[in-house]
């Protein structure tokens, strides 16, 4: 299986990560802190085909495939961009859904008209992503797919919580999630629950990637006893490990990518499992390191290396978390042993 980029792949990295440099700079990034999402800015993403990404070219979409999906979510992860990337373009590929509001959430997500959030049902109080941005809450349980008005969730109109865990991504409280009407079957919300895991993995190897990068550069230019610090092998060893740990998640990405494709020769829900296991110990880890070679100001709000950290956190709980894949792929490999 060969994990290295072809010509349009590298393009297409290249042009979002363009993108993410004009339109997402880490000021730009910053101010959402406390100005929310700009929906301008959704849109231009919409614009640039991202949330179209695998949306078939016969209903106006980009007709790719989920291998250069996660080349774009890299990018969009290394840059911080916010926002329910992942829920928006699964709901975007979800072409022909029940009833005719299904199709408008799809055409909405696909076109940036809509924002749509994503949500495991769970009893009681819950916690919504960006509930006073969105439009959709798509609710995925056993026995499919339900949407939800966001407008009509209860508590829809509080603010977000005062110090959710990353600054860029507020959370409501919800009393608890109403029933919704169903737009997709089991089989399909199976299917949306580990695509979604496969691009929130993306999403954190950019995380990664983005961190080791903030930590090398830190490290050449930040100087003691007269020499660059990572010159010092303490330094030079944890950078040589964050970088270790950014190239063999991206490995276990882009083969699950190329495997939901059906390319690969491993089961898709066992390479996503990998994929998702490597990304939430391998983007906290990045986080952390590059916290610790910045040193004291490392813990300052004014260094950018506690937004990694924080939104691989954030990310480790998308759409099943790192424990819940670890005990999937121990579940396989007992019952491969009796």
């Amino acid at each position: 299986m060969d994990f290295e980029l072809n010509d349009d792949q590298e393009a297409l990295a290249e042009g979002v990560a363009a993108l993410c440099t004009g339109r997402f700079d880490i000021e730009t990034i910053r101010s959402m802190a406390t100005d929310g999402l700009d929906l301008r800015r959704w849109a231009e993403l919409a614009e640039t085909g991202v949330f179209s990404l695998t949306r078939p070219e016969s209903d106006g979409g980009l007709g790719m495939g989920w291998a250069d999906a996660v080349v774009v979510f890299e990018q969009l992860g290394r840059a911080l961009v916010p926002g329910p990337l992942a829920a928006t373009t699964l709901a975007a590929a979800l072409v022909g859904l029940a009833g005719d509001d299904g199709a408008d959430i799809a055409e909405g997500a696909a076109q940036g008209t809509m924002v749509v959030g994503a949500q495991e049902r769970s009893p009681g109080r819950c916690y919504v992503e960006f509930l006073p941005w969105i439009d959709a809450l798509v609710i995925s349980d056993e026995e499919g797919l339900w949407c939800v008005d966001a407008a009509s969730l209860a508590g829809a109109s509080a603010a977000p919580a005062a110090h959710p865990l990353d600054p860029l991504t507020p959370v409501t409280a919800v009393a608890e999630l109403p029933q919704g009407h169903r737009i997709a079957d089991a089989d399909t919300a199976a299917q949306w629950r580990q695509c979604g895991a496969l691009l929130t993995a993306a999403l954190q190897l950019g995380l990664a990637a983005g961190a080791t990068d903030l930590a090398v550069e830190y490290a050449k230019q930040r100087e003691q006893f007269g020499r660059p610090i990572g010159a010092f092998q303490a330094v030079k060893h944890r950078c040589a490990d964050m970088i270790t740990r950014v190239e063999v998640l991206r490995a276990a990405v882009y083969a699950a990518g190329t495997t939901l494709d059906g390319n690969g020769v491993d089961d898709p829900a066992h390479s996503v499992a990998v994929a998702k296991v490597l990304a939430s110990s391998a983007a906290a880890a990045c986080g952390k390191d590059s916290v610790q070679v910045h040193g004291g100001m490392g813990y300052t709000w004014e260094v950018d290396a506690h937004l990694y950290l924080k939104r691989a956190w954030v990310h480790d709980h998308a759409f099943g978390d790192g424990d819940h894949y670890a005990e999937q792929l121990a579940a396989g490999l007992i019952g491969r042993h009796q």
